[in-house]
């Protein structure tokens, strides 16, 4: 079974932290990049971070900049994404993406079509 399941959510005050992971089954995700995204009520899916498949080179969104960080634990084939100083607006459900290595696509990383998707995790930040 090939899948992706996130895990970590839940209920934080503003200015608390949490820590999201993301755990393949079936493949190896250090083959993968590895974004996370969000979709808050009401809006669009937003690109959040992302890693590349050496982990060497992440990439985030401005208004998590500095606040989130992800990282890859290849001994347990997850991805993580680190969520400090959270805001009410950081509500949203949280997804993580895989996209094969080799893959060429155009375009930034929040617009690629990634192979495998979680069924996502709720973040709520509120006081």
């Amino acid at each position: 079974q090939l899948q992706l399941v996130e895990s970590g959510g839940g209920l934080v005050q503003p200015a608390g932290s949490l820590r999201l992971s993301c755990e393949a089954s079936g493949f190896t995700l250090d083959e993968y990049v590895v974004a996370w995204f969000r979709q808050a009520p009401g809006k669009e899916r937003e690109g959040v971070s992302c890693i590349t498949t050496s982990g060497i080179m992440t990439h985030y969104v401005d208004s998590v900049q500095g606040r989130f960080t992800i990282s890859r634990d290849n001994t347990k084939n997850t991805v993580s994404l680190q969520m400090d100083s959270l805001k009410p607006e950081d509500t949203a459900v949280y997804y993580c993406a895989a996209l094969h290595g080799q893959s060429n696509p155009r375009g930034t990383w929040w617009e690629w079509a990634y192979d495998y998707w979680g069924q996502g995790t709720q973040v709520t930040v509120s006081s």
